[in-house]
């Protein structure tokens, strides 16, 4: 096979693109530390090849591997979990106990999936979901820490996006493991201001006054480095985080306005289009509508129907 795409970041930190769907979109992060190592995310079951190339590439002996830990149980960080751990002996998979059941038997997520792709393009994107046996999972706590090798990471119960999530604190180094708390930040978007970043509200969960909680709580440890899946490292947190509450409260006056129109679908994302291109432009952005359409075109959709999911839940409270 191909050669992974890999980017080395410092403190033992590596992104493996997973080539879900495209170059680029979404990583899984490598760390490795006193001759130990731990992944972040999986990507799909298409992916698996690549995290194994990864290992060698970077003279990781696929029995030093710890742990497999999931931030969320979403099928483009999680998907390739089961096929992974066949492959590496000693590791445990460290999953949010909301989220653990469903990797033990993956039947429901499967199903879900289906029903939302339908099994053609659900086996494109995922392939087959490997379950994780019950006796190779650790579930998390708020608050929990677990070493490698002597290295400490603190796992925080982070919902918004998920409530099946946490996001993990590299204690020593002052980084953040955020899957996708703290957003998603494409590369192509990075200019002399810095990163560009935008919030996912994907269904079904998503919950506005958590999700800005969960980003306060990861700010408040004055984070050096934020590791995203989409897509990987990023700084200056406290303008990241300051721009994903301002479009977090934009989207939620964008959704509440069009809650009655009689195509809501298409207000909501025309609106929160036209609101994203504006900050890239501000933020310098130079790239065609086009080409940000292709960037972002498939989380305008999920972020759109993530916004009704919301809407019509908060009209059955």
């Amino acid at each position: 096979m191909e050669r992974p795409r890999l980017q080395r970041h410092p403190d033992g930190i590596t992104a493996v693109d997973t080539e879900y769907m495209h170059s680029g979109l979404a990583a899984a992060h490598v760390i490795a530390h006193a001759g130990r190592a731990a992944f972040v995310d999986t990507g799909t079951t298409h992916s698996v090849p690549r995290l194994l190339a990864a290992l060698e590439e970077l003279g990781i002996a696929r029995d030093a591997v710890d742990y497999v830990i999931l931030t969320h149980v979403h099928l483009d960080h999680a998907g390739g979990a089961g096929r992974l751990m066949q492959a590496l002996p000693r590791a445990r998979a460290v999953i949010h106990p909301r989220g653990a059941p469903h990797m033990i038997d993956p039947t429901k997520l499967i199903a879900g999936s289906m029903a939302v792709y339908g099994e053609a393009r659900y086996r494109e994107l995922y392939g087959e979901l490997v379950p994780i046996p019950a006796d190779r999972v650790v579930t998390t706590h708020d608050g929990q820490r677990l070493s490698l090798a002597g290295r400490e990471f603190e796992f925080l119960h982070t919902p918004g996006h998920a409530l099946h999530h946490h996001s993990i604190v590299d204690l020593a180094h002052r980084s953040i493991f955020t899957g996708d708390t703290f957003g998603l930040s494409y590369r192509e978007f990075d200019t002399e201001s810095g990163a560009f970043i935008v919030p996912t509200t994907t269904p079904t969960q998503f919950d506005p006054e958590q999700l800005v909680a969960s980003i306060d709580r990861m700010l408040g440890y004055q984070p050096q480095a934020l590791y995203l899946t989409h897509y990987s490292r990023v700084t200056d947190a406290p303008r990241l985080a300051e721009s994903l509450k301002l479009q977090i409260r934009q989207f939620v006056t964008i959704a509440r306005s069009h809650r009655d129109d009689a195509n809501r679908h298409a207000a909501i994302s025309a609106d929160m289009r036209a609101l994203w291109l504006e900050l890239l432009r501000r933020h310098g952005c130079t790239l065609p509508d086009e080409r940000i359409d292709e960037l972002l075109g498939t989380d305008l959709e999920l972020n759109t129907q993530g916004l009704i999911a919301w809407l019509d839940r908060e009209r059955r409270s």
